[in-house]
């Protein structure tokens, strides 16, 4: 591939959720060694701390930080903010990368049920927290991450906390594709009000991270064979994220993924969101309920 993104990052900032491990990790350590100011927001601090000790061993001059963040905590997400916006005047490059993949039934610390509550609204609220940082900071853009999973899914407006029935992969599908209408929505509604910060969606194809473990290091060799087969690298799962994040030509509102068959591997590329995600009422729904679930307006004022 072409190295044309953008090869320095010095002087800019980046934040991503859930750095410690994959594609976070990844991300960071890629924006860490272009000379990018890193703050990783993470849950778990150890191992924050440790994957920043990771990335320092490879480039002892980055500017890396852990803050800690509960994706599944409105609290925790607004104390983050806060702690931010004394820290900082700026930030270049939101990464919405923290997520859970079809746990058993459980609901965040604000009561929502768990994916739908971190993967999207609290990453929602976030977005509108730091939005006053993003829109004072040129060319600044909002990544978010979504999923092949994304297809065939529906938002389940009727029974978004799992009261009335839970299954785990429909409701960790419903949750990526509020991810990349999040995405969509908010890049529409920044260009509406003339703002320069631009919104765009990625996804890493089917990528070898934490979400994918077989719990035993004996795992049966047809199943290491077949995810051989399957995945990719998380460190090319990765490079989504940072095309959507620092190619020049994009403009906002496109969707990333990898360019190989069934966009699975490969290298980063224009993809093209299933049809469920460009329904623009829906969209806007989904906005107005996730300002009211999140109780977080967003300031689009310039």
């Amino acid at each position: 591939m072409n190295r044309t993104e953008q090869d320095s990052l010095t002087g800019k900032t980046a934040i991503i959720t859930g750095a410690n491990s994959g594609i976070g990790f990844e991300a960071a350590k890629d924006f860490a060694q272009k000379g990018a100011r890193v703050v990783m927001a993470v849950r778990n601090e150890d191992k924050g701390k440790s994957a920043r000790k990771m990335i320092l061993l490879e480039h002892p001059k980055a500017q890396v930080e852990v803050m800690r963040i509960d994706m599944a905590d409105l609290k925790s997400i607004q104390d983050f903010t806060d702690a931010v916006k004394g820290q900082l005047d700026s930030v270049d490059f939101l990464i919405n990368n923290a997520g859970v993949m079809m746990p058993p039934y459980s609901k965040t610390k604000d009561g929502f049920e768990l994916q739908f509550g971190s993967n999207h609204l609290g990453h929602f609220a976030l977005t509108g927290h730091l939005l006053s940082l993003l829109k004072n900071t040129l060319d600044s853009r909002v990544v978010t991450v979504s999923s092949l999973a994304h297809k065939g899914s529906k938002i389940m407006f009727d029974n978004l906390d799992g009261s009335k029935g839970y299954k785990k992969y429909p409701f960790y599908g419903q949750s990526k594709l509020a991810n990349l209408m999040f995405a969509k929505e908010l890049d529409k509604r920044l260009k509406q009000n003339d703002l320069e910060t631009i919104s765009l969606a990625c996804h890493p194809g089917i990528s070898s991270t934490n979400l994918f473990k077989f719990g035993k290091k004996d795992a049966p060799t047809f199943l290491k064979n077949a995810a051989a087969k399957l995945l990719q690298p998380a460190e090319m799962g990765a490079l989504p994220t940072i095309y959507a994040a620092t190619h020049p030509s994009l403009k906002g509102g496109e969707y990333i993924g990898p360019d190989g068959k069934g966009r699975r591997k490969g290298y980063p590329s224009l993809d093209t969101p299933h049809s469920v995600a460009n329904d623009d009422a829906v969209m806007k729904k989904l906005w107005e309920v996730s300002e009211k679930l999140t109780g977080v307006v967003f300031d689009f004022s310039k």
